[in-house]
Parts: structure tokens; C-alpha cells; sequence
């Protein structure tokens, strides 16, 4: 699963927003689907650029994050390193491009889970946003706050002296 942190929670966030206002979805767009749009807002390439690239390899996001090689000088692989280097696993896109992450779908109620569909651009926006939710959840139950004294605690020790 993701590394959980603001940058990459913020992207998610940005992805279903622009999504919902017609940014330009297609499924089988390598630049356009569902990992297409994250790399877009988590990369500073383009639409066209990520396809491109994506074409000079074989398969879908899928298969391509499962054959990805650090050391590779396949241009897919640089946009995959550097998605990488956001927090996102290679499973992490291969749920995205299916919608079929395991923590993600849990919290997704039933109805809604059983006719999710992973070309439908409705269905990426929610999975989108469940993802970013269930992030920022992961995020802050790591945030420690030091205790501080309450102000009946406060008052009580006025009180005994």
C-alpha cells in the first residue's frame, strides 16, 4: 500500500476534481485513464507525453508497472520511478488502472463495490477519493500530540492549594 503523505493524498484529491470538471478521461489512453491522470498531476508530464512513452512499451498500466525495472531506460519506467518516488507502489497502480485495492474497496459500501467498474470515470473519481480518505486516516493516526494538561486539571491543582 501507498506511503501515506500529504503530496500524494493532495494528488489523488486534485485527480477526481479535475475528473469531475471534464478533464479527459479514456480508458484506453495510456495519458487519459486511470493512472494516466495520477502521473499527470504527479509528474510534470503531459497527457500525450505519458501515452507516448507507454506506447513504447507493451501492455496496460497494469502490466507495465508489473514489469517495471529501476534500471531500465524505457521511458515508462522513468514516469513509473518517479510515481514511485511519491509513495505509490507498483500494486498501488496496478489496483488503480483495476480499481482492485483490497484497503480501498473494504471501505466502499457494498452496492456500490459489487458494480464498480475500472472504465467508468464516475467509479475512478470515488475510488479516488476513498483512496485519499483512507491515506490521510493512515497519516494522522501516525501524528503524535503531546498531552497537555486539561483546565479542570489545571483547576484542580488550584484548588488543593
Amino acid at each position: 500500500m501507498a506511503r501515506p503523505n500529504p503530496e500524494l493524498i493532495e494528488a489523488l484529491r486534485k485527480t477526481a476534481i479535475k475528473l469531475k470538471k471534464g478533464q479527459k478521461y479514456m480508458w484506453g489512453h495510456m495519458g487519459a485513464c486511470n493512472c494516466g491522470n495520477l502521473a499527470q498531476e504527479l509528474t510534470q508530464y503531459t497527457r500525450a507525453e505519458i501515452h507516448d512513452y507507454a506506447m513504447r512499451g507493451r501492455g496496460d498500466w497494469s502490466e507495465q508497472a508489473e514489469a517495471y525495472c529501476d534500471s531500465s531506460e524505457m521511458p515508462i519506467d522513468v514516469i513509473i520511478s518517479e510515481l514511485l518516488s511519491k509513495g505509490l507502489t507498483q500494486e498501488d497502480l496496478i489496483n488503480l488502472e483495476r480499481l482492485s485495492g483490497k484497503e480501498v474497496l473494504a471501505l466502499i459500501p457494498h452496492e456500490r463495490r459489487i458494480h464498480l467498474k475500472h472504465n467508468s470515470k464516475d467509479d475512478v473519481v470515488y475510488y479516488m477519493e476513498t483512496w485519499a480518505g483512507l491515506l490521510e486516516s493512515q497519516l494522522l493516526e501516525k501524528v503524535r500530540l503531546p498531552k497537555f494538561e486539561t483546565s479542570e486539571q489545571a483547576n484542580a491543582h488550584l484548588v488543593e492549594a
